[in-house]
């Protein structure tokens, strides 16, 4: 059974040419959301450093409205059930929509794959996906 937990990390948004030049540590996960906006899991403030340093309009803050769960290639074939768009093939990728009619996002690896939506969305998609 899947079991969704806080994700802690920062949010950073910037100019697009900056985040396309940021280099993050290994542990992060940094998702690409839009253009100018990452969410940075497991990542500090002090790990955008250069972020603030090239762009001084850039936003910087702590973010944990983000619930989330690794899945296994088979947990992700059951999720992937509840979707009405096709997952790409190209890796790693960031992929937006509804999973079972609650919007949310699905952080695509070879290895494994993060489902992740915001908070008040969770008792939702963990209902409709059981």
């Amino acid at each position: 059974m899947l079991a969704l937990n806080t994700l802690r990390g920062i949010r950073v948004v910037a100019a697009p040419h900056v985040l396309d030049a940021t280099l993050w540590p290994t542990h992060v996960a940094a998702l690409r959301i839009a253009p100018d906006d990452i969410f940075a899991i497991e990542a500090t403030e002090a790990d955008a450093a250069g972020v603030a340093a090239a762009d001084p309009h850039s936003i910087i803050v702590d973010e944990h409205g983000f619930v989330g769960c690794w899945l296994d290639h088979q947990q992700l074939e059951h999720i992937t059930r509840h979707i009405e768009w096709h997952a790409p093939l190209h890796r790693p990728a960031l992929v937006q929509g509804y999973v079972a009619g609650v919007p949310a996002k699905i952080w695509l690896t070879n290895e494994r794959s993060l489902l992740l939506c915001a908070g008040p969305y969770a008792a939702d998609l963990m209902e409709r996906v059981a």
